[in-house]
């Protein structure tokens, strides 16, 4: 789809989206095509009450020749809309658009009154249309879907700094889709040598790519991923991806992403009900890929260090058994009690590898970690958890910033107690109590006082909330609350 911007003026053929603000005027263009219509808009307006209140909506077809379709779309008090209020806006013009079967549609400028930069509601409409039109669609032999928007042109009396503002997001809209395109994929597809091989089409953006096979996670003493990872024919693979857009030699920070892409729960097998969803598994690695993306399209003026632990966790003879020991990259030793609980074993050995290779700001590491977190927050808040208050509230602030919200859980002694074991150093579960928040106590004994924080995304990264801009099964979550976090803290 093309999305370009334009001055106000006069409407192209196609569809019309034309926003009105609540207590406002016709605008200008709109007088001249009711003008040109009869009166039949400003009657229609009337007989529906329509007065640009906010979530109204009138549609006429037709009204005049060569106008297809006119939308009226009420926006409430400008002075009292958010950033991302016109953003889930902007996906609702494009879910109308796309109903209506229309192929071009020119949008009007967002009414005066709003406290945004100039040319940031065009920008922020654009955005929430393009994160709106992506479709999954790869193996469908027959694709009877309704035709696609081909263009979309946005009216702003400030068009240079709408395409300014705008290509950065749409930057962060392909970092999104293509983390949903890797969770969307199936695992006999995505196998970790695969996930792998797709990263390293990153390079073409100026990402530095290493990929570490087991022989070299071997050699460094990774025994809690490998472990993980022995049942499965298709070998493991870390992903570091670099990008390097601050100041030489200034620290990193620093993302890490669970890339399990298929979870059997091992000898420790799941129910047969709903296993299908474990594809999406590797949510996280998802994640810190799209977000690498993002920070690269954009040309983010700062150095970030993306790092993605992918394994398959299945069953043979080979397969890990409960009660197992392994010797973790750290030199902790851990007591495999659950081979369902394989999540925490990828991340503790990347998270010391990151940590102990690039001495970066900060650890971020996301994880579909646990079911228990479903049960506390439900799918509209991921959880937090972090041993640095200033890197949690900034979290919290870019969470309500993009409505990738996140809710701070607790971190104690007593909490951690749960997984010390009789005979190795640590235990990989505790009891039934508090299971999100014992799993977040084990990640933290890799952590070494480094600020960190994890978010467990098993509720948001898929089978997600549909919303104005995601109606699909993978959302991306994470991809633009993280860029949010580093284009607001960590830039040059």
């Amino acid at each position: 789809m093309k999305i370009s911007f334009t001055r106000t003026g006069a409407f192209a053929k196609g569809a019309v989206v034309a926003l009105f603000a609540e207590g406002g005027e016709l605008p200008e263009h709109i007088v001249s095509l009711d003008k040109r219509a009869g009166g039949l808009i400003s009657r229609a307006m009337k007989s529906s009450e329509f007065k640009g209140n906010k979530d109204q909506s009138l549609s006429l077809v037709s009204p005049v020749p060569g106008v297809e379709l006119l939308l009226l779309l009420g926006t409430g008090k400008p002075s009292e809309i958010t950033a991302r209020e016109v953003e889930l806006l902007g996906g609702a013009i494009a879910g109308m658009l796309q109903v209506s079967k229309a192929k071009s549609a020119i949008v009007t400028a967002f009414p005066a009154g709003h406290k945004l930069k100039a040319g940031q509601a065009e920008a922020l409409l654009a955005s929430g249309l393009r994160l709106r039109a992506y479709r999954f669609d790869a193996y469908k032999t027959k694709k009877k879907d309704p035709p696609r928007l081909d263009s979309v042109i946005f009216q702003s009396d400030e068009t240079a700094k709408a395409k300014s503002i705008f290509a950065a997001l749409d930057a962060v809209a392909e970092g999104n889709h293509f983390a949903r395109d890797l969770i969307n994929e199936p695992a006999n597809i995505l196998t970790p040598e695969v996930f792998a091989d797709r990263v390293k089409g990153l390079v073409k953006q100026g990402i530095k790519i290493e990929i570490l096979a087991p022989a070299q996670m071997k050699k460094l003493g990774m025994g809690a991923l490998l472990g993980v990872g022995q049942g499965s024919p298709h070998p493991p693979r870390i992903v570091v991806m670099r990008w390097d857009g601050g100041k030489k030699g200034e620290k990193p920070v620093a993302f890490i992403g669970k890339g399990v892409t298929f979870d059997t729960g091992g000898l420790s097998i799941k129910p047969a009900a709903g296993m299908e969803d474990m594809k999406g598994d590797m949510g996280g690695a998802a994640c810190v890929t799209g977000l690498m993306l993002a920070l690269a399209k954009r040309k983010a003026k700062v150095n970030a260090i993306g790092a993605i632990g992918l394994v398959e966790n299945a069953v043979d003879g080979n397969a890990q058994r409960p009660g197992d020991i392994v010797k973790s990259m750290s030199g902790q030793t851990i007591a495999v009690l659950n081979t369902d609980a394989e999540g925490r074993l990828v991340l503790a050995d990347v998270l010391w590898y990151v940590q102990h290779r690039f001495k970066p700001k900060f650890m971020i590491n996301l994880a579909t970690l646990t079911g228990a977190i479903l049960v506390a927050l439900g799918k509209e808040h991921a959880g937090l958890f972090s041993n640095n208050d200033e890197l949690a509230v900034r979290l919290a602030d870019a969470g309500l910033m993009t409505g990738e919200k996140v809710w701070r859980m607790p971190l104690a002694p007593e909490y951690d107690k749960l997984i010390d074991h009789d005979v190795a150093d640590m235990k990989n579960i505790g009891n039934r109590f508090a299971g999100s928040i014992v799993a977040a106590q084990f990640l933290q004994r890799f952590v070494n006082g480094v600020p960190w924080a994890h978010l467990d995304i098993a509720g948001t990264a898929m089978d997600s909330v549909k919303s104005p801009i995601n109606q699909g099964w993978a959302s991306g979550w994470g991809v633009r609350l993280l860029n949010h976090l580093v284009m607001q803290h960590y830039e040059s």
